[in-house]
C-alpha cells in the first residue's frame, strides 16, 4: 500500500487501531535507519498495526546551525525510501520554533500518542527529543508505562569498525570516498531532481548539460564528478560527466547547480526526472581564465571520467545534437 505524508504537530489521530513507530532524522536513511525500520515493520505486521515514522524537516541541526548544514536526502528522497522500506504514515513534522519550544512531556503526549496512537516507539539509543532536548529514551519509558506504549533501543550498525552515522557519510562523500559512503548507505548515493531548462553554454562549449537546481538544499560534495545517470524510474546506468557548484567562470549561481553530461546521448530530457550517482570525484571547482581553457579542461575531464567508468579512455568529439542536453 501507498505511503502517507503529513506535515503538521496538529490534526487527527493517523493511526486509530495503533502504529508502531520510529523517530528521528534519517537523513540518508543509512543502514542504522534501516535496521530501525525493518524492526517496525516486522513489528507492526506481526501485531497487525500501522509502520509509521516520525520525522523532521529541516534537519534538527540545520535549524540551530549559523551555517549551512549538507543533507543526504530531501523529504521525497526519504519518503520514497521509507515507502520501499514498508512504511506507510510518514509524520514530516515542520521543525520550527514552535517545535523546539514544546516540552519532550509534551511531544509525547500530543504526538506520539495523540497523532500517532503509538504501542511501541523505536529509536536509536543516543535519541534526544523536545524543548532544550530534555527528552531521552528513559524518559520514552516511563511516560510509556503511563500512557500504553513501550519503549526500544536499536542498537548502532557497525561498518569498518565504525558506527554508521550520517554525519560520517556526509564526511566520507565530502572526502570523495564514495565506496566507503555506499557501504554505509547500503547503496551508492544518488542525487535527482527534474531538468530544467538553462541557457545552453555548454551545448555551444560542445558538452550539453542537464541541469537540476538544488533550491535550498545543501549538497556533502561539490566538485567535478565521473557519474551514472538514470532517466525517470530506471537505474543509473548511463556513462557520465558532472558537476556540482556554482559555476565561478561563467554565469556564476547564487545556488548550487547540479549540470549532467551524458556520454553519447541523443534525447529529449527537459522536465524529465534524473538520478545521478556520483562514482569519484576527479577535481575540484576552478575558475579558468575564459571559455577557451574551460573547454580544454572539460575535454580532459571527460578523458578522466571515461577511464574512472571503465570506458573507451579515448576522447570522441561530442556530437551536435543532444536533444534536451544544453
Amino acid at each position: 500500500m501507498t505511503l502517507r505524508l503529513h506535515r503538521d504537530v496538529d490534526g487527527p489521530c493517523l493511526a486509530p487501531g495503533g502504529s508502531i513507530v520510529a523517530i528521528g532524522a534519517f537523513d540518508g536513511l543509512h543502514l542504522g535507519h534501516q535496521a530501525i525500520l525493518v524492526e517496525v515493520r516486522r513489528r507492526a505486521e506481526a501485531a497487525a498495526l500501522l509502520p509509521a515514522v516520525i520525522t523532521f524537516d529541516p534537519l534538527p541541526r540545520a535549524f540551530f546551525s549559523k551555517e549551512p548544514v549538507p543533507r543526504l536526502s530531501g523529504v521525497r528522497e526519504k519518503a520514497e525510501g521509507m515507502t520501499a522500506a514498508g512504511i506507510r504514515e510518514l509524520l514530516s513534522l515542520r521543525f520550527d520554533r514552535a517545535l523546539t519550544e514544546m516540552s519532550a512531556e509534551d511531544f509525547v503526549r500530543k504526538v506520539i500518542v495523540g497523532r500517532m496512537a503509538a504501542r511501541e516507539v523505536w529509536v536509536g539509543e543516543d535519541f534526544r527529543f523536545g524543548h532544550r532536548r530534555g527528552g531521552d529514551f528513559a524518559l520514552l519509558q516511563a511516560m510509556g508505562a503511563d500512557l500504553g506504549f513501550t519503549a526500544h533501543a536499536v542498537a548502532p550498525v557497525i561498518v569498518d569498525g565504525e558506527r554508521v552515522s550520517s554525519s560520517r557519510v556526509r564526511t566520507l562523500l565530502a572526502e570523495g570516498d564514495f565506496a566507503a559512503a555506499t557501504r554505509l548507505l547500503g547503496r551508492p548515493f544518488v542525487i535527482d531532481g527534474h531538468v530544467e531548462r538553462g541557457k545552453q553554454l555548454g551545448r555551444t562549449l560542445g558538452y550539453p548539460t542537464a541541469n537540476v537546481h538544488l533550491g535550498d538544499r545543501v549538497s556533502p560534495i561539490h566538485g567535478i564528478f565521473a557519474v551514472r545517470i538514470g532517466i525517470g524510474d530506471g537505474p543509473c546506468s548511463w556513462p557520465g560527466v558532472a558537476s556540482l557548484g556554482f559555476r565561478p567562470t561563467v554565469n556564476e549561481v547564487r545556488e548550487p547547480l547540479l549540470e549532467a553530461h551524458l556520454f553519447d546521448f541523443s534525447g529529449d530530457l527537459y522536465g524529465q526526472r534524473i538520478g545521478v550517482e556520483f562514482v569519484r570525484k576527479l577535481r575540484d571547482e576552478e575558475k579558468f581564465d575564459g571559455l577557451d581553457a574551460l573547454t580544454a579542461q572539460m575535454r580532459q575531464d571527460e578523458i578522466a571520467a571515461r577511464q574512472a567508468l571503465g570506458m573507451n579512455p579515448i576522447l570522441v568529439e561530442a556530437p551536435e545534437a543532444y536533444g534536451s542536453q544544453r
